[in-house]
């Protein structure tokens, strides 16, 4: 046991409580502590019952069964490997980015579940993580199952042909990698690649007042500045905010 615990400390802890929560939230459903069916994401009951909990229950409830079981494990393990090079990676030492990051596309999830009527966002909310991740890394050259290899770019669209074999569906990747993307796009694109205006930054309140939460590293801004705001980023060699 003391092998697990010293594992579980290890997750970065942005990653280690959604961890957590993704894993207790569908045992406490199963146990029948609490029924699941106040566990989705129910636009009526949400909207006209106020049942405000529904939109956070939902991102970490998932129905795990017989033929259920290998789709949850499988995205969790994706949640545990890609959240955490993230939080380690780009946004190590910038937790208040990396929680903007989640709560900006959590928000999206949850407005695009309402009008849809998705009732799980877990999946959805960990693919528009791996997304940002392969952008980031675009040009890393990644394995998957069977021993095959291509750049981390193509890795959420691989992975959403793989959901859909083994799931079914794949409108929760899908809805997934176009929140990625949008995150992606305001945040790092278009203001660092295309000279455009910063739509997207941290909000104080997350910050906490420490300093460099959400700011671009000093070569990102001497690029942009040479540029006159266009710099352009190599994405494809990967990027970590804190590069000085």
């Amino acid at each position: 046991m003391s092998d697990i615990g010293d594992w579980f400390r290890s997750i970065p802890a942005i990653t280690r409580y959604w961890f957590a929560a993704t894993v207790a939230v569908p045992l406490v459903g199963k146990l029948g502590l609490i029924s699941p069916a106040y566990l989705f994401l129910w636009p009526e009951a949400f909207l006209y019952r106020f049942q405000i909990w529904r939109p956070i229950t939902a991102t970490f409830y998932f129905p795990v069964g017989p033929g259920t079981g290998f789709l949850y494990l499988v995205n969790l393990y994706f949640l545990y490997q890609y959240s955490t090079r993230l939080e380690t990676g780009a946004f190590d030492g910038r937790p208040a980015d990396y929680l903007f990051m989640l709560l900006f596309n959590w928000i999206c999830i949850v407005i695009t579940g309402l009008a849809m009527d998705m009732q799980l966002l877990m999946i959805p909310l960990i693919m528009s993580v791996l997304y940002v991740w392969a952008q980031l890394n675009r040009d890393m050259i990644v394995s998957f199952w069977f021993g095959t290899r291509f750049k981390a770019c193509y890795l959420p669209w691989v992975i959403l042909g793989f959901n859909y074999i083994i799931g079914g569906s794949v409108i929760n990747e899908l809805i997934g990698n176009l929140v990625g993307h949008l995150y992606f796009f305001l945040m790092f694109r278009y203001p660092m690649d295309l000279g455009g205006r910063n739509f997207l930054s941290t909000p104080q309140f997350l910050r906490g007042g420490v300093s460099g939460f959400g700011v671009p590293p000093a070569s990102m801004r001497r690029a942009a500045d040479q540029n006159g705001g266009g710099g352009r980023h190599n994405w494809g060699q990967g990027f970590r905010l804190g590069d000085q």
